[in-house]
């Protein structure tokens, strides 16, 4: 196996180690850009842009947005962009959900995103996520959070009480997917919500009396790992879509290239349909590439040139083909892990790709002698859909959708290829470097 895909593949497992939410994401990413020379511009201020440095924008400290000044105007050869998504499903805790039944301190969940429910019991579990305290001068301060330890359990019910379990079961989201938390003593009198906010206090030093509110995430606290009998396998949480912010993370910390504009995104909640202040259905991406025309001295007619000019990479996980269940693939469309990254094809264009922007990344695969493939969907089956035909929709700017193929989508524990990530890293990292020779 490949020592650069190896270590690439570490890397991976590192990043999503400290990435249980897309707040966390966000936070890593920041991180390694400001190791890159990178300098945080604010929304709400002024900017400045010099041709060849790197800025970044943040909004809602879960969506972020980064680029390279390049020398050449946009207005005369647009931006080259990558987008992927921060958030992946997950167990959302109710605030005010606590209860106390069998001696048993529960809290209700709200599923966010199409999560395999089945996957998240009995596996120890721990939360992270946003708490919003009152900073004591009349305004409000944001503390993310990791707990780290197995503090959570859902317990799946017994066999003995379900004959019928291997049946398979339909787990109501209310009622069964309440996660334990703790026994509870007949001497403690503090309702339950009083007493899971105090739980938390105890573990990040805050006051509970200075909590306003709070978004708090389960997630599994079992490690990513490479395996495989040759060590060819990524398998962890998170791998959707974390895997894909990874390689685009790599590739425009590593980009030499400073004549065109370069520009990755990272939205969140594209898991719950993109419509928000951070999604991809929003105002980010081209508030952020028309900001950069005006300040580079572009008028407003430059802005529409600059965009039509552009060309977009929508990367996002693809399913691989699933030997135990071959019957839910189109037999010609049979995408293998370590095979290459996946070309995502749709007739109803749930996926960007057209007939147009589909040989630009087969070109930029083969000028690194990457293998890719080529995904449709069963015709009876309906495609999943990205961030790729919202952006280019809002837009106006030629799209492809693409990502690295995996196993278990959506599952609490996803499998990916060591030498897909590395591909497709490297498929990124060509695309910013390159002259697209763009019309």
């Amino acid at each position: 196996m490949n020592n650069k895909a190896q270590n690439l593949a570490e890397d991976l497992l590192n990043f999503i180690q400290v990435s249980p939410t897309a707040f966390h994401a966000v936070l890593e990413i920041e991180r390694r850009l400001l190791q890159n020379g990178f300098a945080k511009l604010d929304e709400r201020s002024k900017w400045t842009l010099s041709p060849g440095k790197k800025y970044y924008v943040v909004r809602n400290n879960s969506s972020l947005a980064a680029f390279t000044q390049g020398r050449k105007n946009v207005r005369d050869c647009g931006f080259k962009i990558i987008g992927a998504h921060t958030d992946s499903p997950a167990l959302k805790i109710k605030n005010e959900g606590a209860s106390v039944k069998g001696s048993l301190l529960r809290m209700s969940v709200e599923p966010y995103g199409g999560a395999i429910y089945s996957t998240w019991l009995d596996r120890n579990l721990s939360i992270a996520g946003r708490i919003v305290i009152e900073s004591g001068k009349g305004d409000f301060e944001s503390r993310f959070i990791d707990l780290k330890d197995p503090i959570a359990i859902i317990p799946n019910q017994a066999i003995h009480m379900n004959r019928e379990m291997n049946k398979g079961v339909e787990y109501n989201k209310q009622n069964h997917l309440q996660a334990v938390f703790s026994g509870v003593s007949s001497d403690d009198k503090d309702e339950p919500s009083v007493l899971f906010k105090k739980l938390i206090c105890q573990k990040v030093t805050l006051d509970p009396e200075k909590i306003v509110d709070m978004e708090l995430y389960l997630y599994d606290v079992q490690s990513g790992l490479i395996n495989g009998m040759n060590d060819e396998f990524i398998s962890s949480g998170r791998i959707d879509n974390l895997s894909m912010c990874h390689s685009i993370c790599e590739a425009i910390t590593s980009n030499p290239e400073i004549d065109e504009t370069s520009v990755a995104v990272f939205f969140d909640n594209e898991e719950v349909g993109s419509k928000t202040l951070q999604g991809a259905d929003s105002s980010f991406l081209k508030d952020l590439l028309d900001r950069i025309t005006f300040v580079s001295g572009g008028t407003l007619e430059d802005t529409y040139r600059s965009r039509a000019l552009s060309f977009a990479i929508s990367a996002d996980g693809a399913h691989a083909h699933h030997p135990n269940y071959a019957e839910s693939h189109d037999p010609a469309y049979t995408p293998v892990v370590n095979g290459g990254p996946v070309i995502k094809i749709s007739s109803t264009y749930r996926y960007s790709t057209t007939s147009e922007t589909a040989p630009v990344f087969k070109k930029l695969c083969r000028d690194v002698s990457v293998p890719y493939q080529e995904l449709i969907n069963r015709s009876d089956v309906p495609s999943g859909s990205t961030i790729g035909t919202i952006t280019s929709s809002l837009t106006g700017i030629k799209s492809v959708d693409v990502g690295s193929p995996m196993l278990a989508m959506h599952s609490i524990r996803e499998t990916t290829g060591v030498l897909d990530h590395f591909y497709m890293t490297e498929v990124l990292k060509r695309f910013y470097s390159c002259d697209l020779n763009r019309n």
